[in-house]
């Protein structure tokens, strides 16, 4: 088969290896006649598949004691509604910084439950950079601070944590979880739908550290709070057992790999090599993201006319490389090149970028 390069936002491009795995064991899986997604949810393959799932995610994330580890459904989207019902208090507010499309999305949801307090808006200036984190303060009495570590349509990624004190500190990293080390215990709740980075649709991973678990509020319905689903194992109801199943299989992977400091180590050279390109023929492409963060997962470019990006993204789609088109909401192009993505793709991609510029210029 002659496989696509695949630069999609997500779904996204998952290891080969991870691929051929599903392959072979989805109709048997382990020997027990019968496949996975058909089992009981309750019987001893999936319980040892599930609770070996979360011993990876803990020991490649380094989860700290005093943190739980969960899978819902629902997308990162769910969370929009899900983190301001649980934990925002009416008479405190919650500090949310916007700094692209998808915090800009779990602002307005937090509006609908009660106030938000907006530490910065880069709405003005195309979500092009973040604020330095050592000038991010909480305000006092706060419910919480909110932000999003990696934006995946506009490519800009935080580099350094904001310090927020007895504040809990709420991430998104959908589009950058375990693409690098993370300092766990600095935040009390990290989200990220797997769909990018750690394997197919169909499910939102949850570390979130018990002390915020403990503040849900008991009035909510029972798939909506969170500590009602950390007291159930995670298993309050049937759970995205394929994509849990599939995890597994990229968590692996990534171990094999030398685990998160060798994804980062991959990120920064896959990264380098585009940015590089575009940095080198700044006459012809430019990436309109503040260098000091600019994403290493999602990268964001643009032609000198839109004629010529359509024309590049046609002409990238004969070499076989797909999902170069950027967001419908910005234009450009953009090439997302999460841990799934082979070095030698994005070494294809370069090298036909400098061949386009080269033609074209």
């Amino acid at each position: 088969m002659n496989r696509k390069l695949n630069f999609n936002a997500g779904p996204s491009a998952l290891p080969i290896e991870v691929l051929e795995q599903l392959q072979e064991h989805l109709v048997d899986f382990q020997g027990d006649g019968i496949s996975i997604i058909e089992n009981s949810h309750r019987g001893k393959s999936f319980d040892a598949l599930y609770h070996e799932t979360l011993d990876l995610v803990r020991e490649l994330l380094g989860v700290p004691e005093g943190y739980s580890v969960l899978f819902l459904g629902g997308g990162a989207t769910l969370q929009f509604g899900m983190i301001p019902m649980n934990f925002l208090a009416l008479e405190a507010g919650a500090d949310y910084i916007r700094s692209g499309s998808w915090s800009d999305g779990a602002c307005k949801d937090a509006q609908k439950v009660g106030r938000v307090n907006l530490l910065f808006d880069g709405s003005s200036g195309g979500y092009t950079t973040l604020p330095a984190a050592d000038t991010v303060k909480p305000t006092e009495g706060t419910s919480y601070l909110y932000l999003c570590s990696n934006e995946t349509i506009g490519g800009v990624q935080w580099k350094k944590w904001p310090e927020t004190g007895s504040v809990p500190l709420i991430v998104d990293m959908s589009s950058d979880i375990l693409s690098k080390p993370v300092p766990v215990d600095r935040f009390d709740m990290i989200f990220a739908g797997v769909q990018k980075n750690l394997g197919p649709a169909g499910a939102t991973l949850i570390i979130m550290k018990d002390e915020l678990a403990k503040r849900s509020r008991d009035d909510l319905p029972g798939y909506l709070n969170y500590h009602a689903h950390i007291q159930k194992d995670g298993l309050m109801n049937t759970p995205p057992v394929f994509t849990i199943w599939a995890v597994k299989l990229v968590l692996e992977w990534v171990k094999a790999q030398g685990g998160a400091a060798a994804m980062d180590t991959l990120s920064q050279r896959k990264s380098s090599l585009l940015y590089g390109v575009i940095d080198s023929m700044g006459d012809f492409y430019r990436c309109p993201v503040d260098p000091l963060y600019r994403s290493t997962m999602n990268v964001v470019f643009r032609l000198p006319t839109e004629e010529l990006e359509k024309e590049f993204i046609t002409a990238a789609g004969k070499q076989g490389m797909v999902g170069l088109k950027g967001h419908r909401s910005v234009g450009g192009c953009r090439a997302s090149i999460y841990n799934g993505v082979p070095e030698d793709s994005v070494e294809a991609l370069a090298g036909f970028m400098k061949e386009f510029a080269r033609t074209h210029g």
